[in-house]
Order: C-alpha cells, then sequence, then structure tokens
C-alpha cells in the first residue's frame, strides 16, 4: 500500500494548497489506492519523521519499495507507473516533464515571492511585475489550447497546484485564457477526490 504523508491539521489559508495535494491528484489520476499517515506539527521534528522528510515538511513518500519525499519527485514517479500523466512517446513525454519543473521552477517561486511581499508596495510591485511576465507567457502558450501540450499531463497537474495559490487574486480568474484553464483542471473528478480527501483529513480544531 502507498502511504503518503499529510498534515492532520493547518490554518484556513493553507486548506487545499498543502503539498501533498498533487501527491493525492497524481495517485487518483492513475487509478492508485494510498492511505494518508496524518502527522501533527509536534511529530514532523521527531528523528522518525525527520528520516523520512529531513525538512519536517510534507509530503513524503513510501511505497514498499522506495522512501522518499520533496512532492515534485513523488508525482514524477507516479507519472512514470501512468500513461494518464506521461505519453509513451519521448519527445512529449519530455515536454511534460519540462511543464512539471516549469511549474514548480518558474511560476511557484515568483508566486510566493508575490505573498511574501504584501506588506511591502514597493517590492510587491517589482515582483507583481516580474510574476505578470511569467502569467502572460503562460497564457501565451494555453491560447486557443485545453492544455500545455496535446492533452493532459502531470505538466498541468503540478501547474494547476500552483496556480491555485492565486485564487484569491485576479490574476489567474480574471484572465481569459487561465482562468478557464484551472477551471477544466479543478473540474477534473481525479482532483475533486484529492482535494476532498485532504480537506476531509484537517482537524476542525488545531490539536491541543
Amino acid at each position: 500500500m502507498i502511504t503518503v504523508s499529510a498534515f492532520n491539521w493547518v490554518p484556513d489559508f493553507a486548506k487545499g494548497l498543502v503539498r501533498d495535494l498533487p501527491v493525492r491528484w497524481a495517485l487518483e489520476e492513475a487509478g492508485l489506492s494510498y492511505s494518508a499517515k496524518l502527522i501533527g506539527h509536534p511529530d514532523k521534528d521527531t528523528a522518525t519523521y525527520r528520516d523520512w522528510q529531513p525538512f519536517g515538511q510534507v509530503p513524503a513518500f513510501d511505497d514498499g519499495k522506495l522512501r522518499f519525499f520533496e512532492s515534485g519527485a513523488i508525482v514524477l514517479y507516479i507519472a512514470e507507473q501512468s500513461p494518464v500523466l506521461l505519453p509513451d512517446d519521448p519527445f512529449q513525454r519530455r515536454r511534460a516533464i519540462s511543464w512539471l519543473f516549469a511549474a514548480l521552477s518558474t511560476i511557484d517561486p515568483v508566486i510566493r515571492g508575490f505573498h511574501l511581499v504584501e506588506e511591502a508596495p514597493a517590492a510587491r510591485e517589482k515582483v507583481s511585475g516580474l510574476l505578470k511576465s511569467r502569467l502572460a507567457a503562460l497564457a501565451a502558450v494555453l491560447k486557443n489550447k485545453e492544455y500545455l501540450e496535446d492533452r493532459f499531463t502531470v505538466g498541468d497537474l503540478m501547474m494547476g497546484f500552483v496556480l491555485r495559490s492565486l485564487r484569491d487574486t485576479d490574476l489567474v480568474f480574471g484572465d481569459t485564457v487561465l482562468g478557464p484553464y484551472l477551471a477544466r483542471l479543478e473540474a477534473r473528478p481525479a482532483f475533486a477526490r484529492a482535494l476532498s480527501a485532504q480537506l476531509g483529513d484537517f482537524l476542525a480544531e488545531p490539536p491541543v
């Protein structure tokens, strides 16, 4: 049985955005059963958990054969086992993987920077300009297309997860290309199951 670590509680603003979500989503798309190993925030600093996830974060992954960590690495491992997530054609396969890394390396860090400088107007303006430029480039790729390549792949899955952290702004849903794109991804039944599972695992109140 596949086991994925996940927090048992996070603040409301983080719900639906914790990084075990894309792993759950990938498993749902691939049709692979799994169980969530729920940890409290004190547990993340134990020697046992740090042996599994050195930084005390989630997710960590164990399928009985491999035991490792980092959402991107886990999602890629799952995708390599699923034709739903990765095409057989070598060129198309590499393109899909490129988009997975683009989501994590090119888009996500700028989004995180954007959120970090919310209380610093000058810095926010600079980061906002960079973010809008990156999103415009992404929208240009997606213009007149449903997905980043000719069908849904792991690249779309990770890009969708990353873009979700801008849901409370008009940067995605205010865009005539990116808004419908993210809506299509969130309409996938596998995503709905993954999100429901993550939200269902959170305690209503922080543990005492």
